[in-house]
């Protein structure tokens, strides 16, 4: 009887990938992945507003589709990046092309006033009297 071989823990060079056999399916690199023209990303921040223009076309691909069925109401980038596990990079290269595509519009959120409005105040300290 032989003693089984033993293998090396780091082997001096890596082993070569098994070719694919014939009607066997590898996983797809995503677009993001494999990028695309390199072109500049549409200026968004974490609290941008993204609402969707269109349902998603068959040519879409997964992310975009899930971007257009989640944005049926208005959601800032960093909630599409939570809810879709993706970094906010890959969102905003995704959102770029979606933009470009019209699929979706880009909504800078309001900026607040300083102070509030006198009448606002006003009105809420009149109504907490009340209670």
């Amino acid at each position: 009887m032989t003693p089984p071989q033993r293998q090396r823990r780091y082997p001096s060079q890596p082993p070569a990938p098994e070719p694919a056999a014939v009607g066997e399916r590898r996983n797809p690199e995503r677009m993001f992945v494999v990028g695309g023209d390199g072109g500049d990303r549409a200026n968004l921040d974490l609290v941008t507003l993204i609402v969707a223009r269109a349902d998603p076309p068959p040519s879409a691909t997964p992310e975009q589709t899930a971007l257009l069925r989640l944005c049926t109401a208005p959601l800032s980038v960093a909630e599409l990046s939570a809810y879709l596990s993706l970094p906010f990079s890959v969102v905003t290269v995704v959102l770029t092309q979606m933009l470009a595509d019209e699929l979706v519009e880009a909504h800078k959120p309001l900026v607040r006033q300083s102070v509030a409005d006198r009448s606002l105040l006003e009105a809420v300290m009149h109504g907490l009297q009340k209670l």
